[in-house]
């Protein structure tokens, strides 16, 4: 048998990271100096063009990573850490990453690319529409919110001028409403 018709049997005729089944084929997980079954996954077209093109990432594709992360294939493992890092500002995959375990050396393989090198995560701030937010932005409460710890009720409609960003988390960001300084959810502003 040949390394694609092992890789097939595998991995059960579907691609190993997102289950797919069509446009199958391997792909050898870098640095492999020579293809074998043992650093190969089988994967679809959609997933390694994602692999190998950054700018093409489509996040919710990879939500799949919650089921193949699980692997018993180190191969498959190491694409999966790869992906969630290089996915980590999203939030949700740095949950899976925190569940996740790899042995020495197979992290070692998966930091060898140089994805999850904490120097490449930028914390973004956005609002409810998707725009990013930077400190001293002026924004508008879209949801009556109570503020916890007071009386206070920050109504709909209420403009924040001059806000800062929390630098640790991107969804919130602090500002003054009726001369308070409190912590704001992103979801609940939209960009002036």
């Amino acid at each position: 048998m040949g390394l694609e018709q092992d890789l097939q049997d595998r991995a059960n005729n579907q691609c190993e990271l997102c289950a797919a089944t069509d446009n199958l084929s391997s792909y050898a997980v870098p640095p492999a100096d020579n293809q074998t079954v043992d650093n190969s996954i089988y994967a679809c077209t959609t997933c390694k063009d994602q692999m190998e093109n950054p700018s093409n990432m489509d996040t919710n594709h990879w939500r799949c990573l919650n089921d193949s992360m699980w692997s018993e294939i180190d191969a498959v493992k190491v694409m999966a850490w790869r992906m969630l890092n290089r996915l980590k500002a999203e939030g949700w995959p740095q949950d899976l990453l925190d569940m996740m375990y790899l042995e020495d050396d197979v992290k070692k393989w998966a930091e060898s690319e140089g994805d999850g090198d904490d120097e490449k995560v930028v914390i973004v701030h956005k609002d409810s529409n998707g725009a990013i937010l930077q400190a001293g932005d002026s924004v508008t409460v879209i949801k009556d919110l109570n503020v916890k710890g007071s009386s206070l009720v920050a109504k709909r409609g209420t403009a924040v001028r001059n806000i800062s960003l929390v630098h640790d988390n991107a969804e919130q960001i602090e500002g003054k409403v009726e001369g308070q300084h409190i912590v704001i959810l992103t979801q609940f502003v939209k960009k002036n």
